[in-house]
């Protein structure tokens, strides 16, 4: 199976690998209930990523390190603890004599966002040590690592639009989505998950009713993806609402600009996205929200 492109370079005669780990953005977000047995929430959502990313480099046969910089470094946390070592480590585990290497993360994605950043960075390891000792990136133990560091991972590893179910660990095959023109505003406050799913109120057994996600055939255009979700929703927006409300001024900050068609919050918050008509109005949505909120993170961007 491909893997999103990765580029060798030379750095001290040492050969590095390369890739992004792109914003993942929840476009629907059911909630279907909290499971008996283990007490996860089940979900379904339709995933699409973003053309915003985080970038990461490995450099082989070194001591397994990271370094972190970028913009957002700070607000993700001591490295040690980082989800980029946690793949990296579980995927060892399963692999004997797996080679590692020292991992250089550049952060620009918010953190605690609702968009799969730490997610994103620990599936973009997984393909770089798969690249690099020639694993498939549907071997098995690839896929367990993905899955023992985050339910939010094994979507991230082939970063294309899918249906993921259950707590994460049901993905579906990859659907050939038109390129949607978006906008992505994150107001500057983190939202860590927890409390968003607390406020949501399940008990351990209870079902939320709804009406039930809507199918999604593959390679739907743009306007068969708009009649599809439109009625969809975020389960997790109303509870967001209630810990951050300032998701809702940037919910109608972006449904205020011309050409909007869409908006809703991703995962559990407290970033919001818009679907615009076309990239041109993406454009000039993001220039005008960023004008009004200077201090809020705007990125106009295309899904797939």
């Amino acid at each position: 199976m491909a893997c999103p492109s990765l580029r060798s370079c030379d750095r001290d005669r040492v050969p590095v690998l390369t890739t992004r780990a792109p914003a993942k953005i929840n476009l629907t977000l059911h909630v279907l209930g909290r499971r008996a047995g283990d007490g996860y929430h089940a979900l379904e959502s339709l995933v699409a990523f973003a053309g915003v990313s985080d970038a990461l480099a490995l450099t082989p046969e070194r001591p397994l390190s990271l370094d972190v910089s970028g913009p957002t470094a700070g607000p993700a946390g001591p490295n040690d603890d980082n989800l980029v070592l946690r793949a990296a480590r579980h995927l060892a585990a399963g692999v004997p004599g797996l080679r590692l290497g020292a991992f250089a993360l550049v952060k620009r994605l918010p953190v605690a966002a609702g968009i799969g950043g730490g997610s994103s960075d620990a599936a973009a390891a997984l393909r770089l040590l798969a690249r690099l000792n020639g694993l498939p990136i549907d071997h098995p133990a690839v896929i367990a690592a993905a899955r023992a560091t985050g339910a939010d991972v094994p979507v991230c590893l082939e970063p294309r639009a899918r249906m993921m179910r259950g707590a994460g660990e049901a993905i579906g095959p990859r659907l050939g989505l038109d390129p949607l023109p978006a906008v992505l505003i994150n107001p500057g406050v983190p939202v860590p998950t927890a409390p968003v799913f607390k406020a949501l109120g399940l008990a351990v057994g209870q079902d939320l009713p709804g009406a039930r996600h809507p199918d999604i055939a593959d390679n739907l255009d743009a306007d068969g993806l708009f009649g599809a979700i439109g009625p969809a929703r975020n389960d997790l927006e109303g509870p967001a609402l209630t810990v951050a409300p300032v998701i809702g001024d940037a919910l109608a900050a972006l449904r205020a600009q011309a050409g909007c068609r869409l908006a809703r919050m991703s995962g559990s918050g407290a970033t919001v996205f818009a679907l615009y008509a076309d990239r041109h109005r993406a454009v000039q949505a993001a220039r005008a929200i960023r004008a009004g909120h200077p201090g809020w993170w705007v990125a106009a961007t295309v899904l797939r």
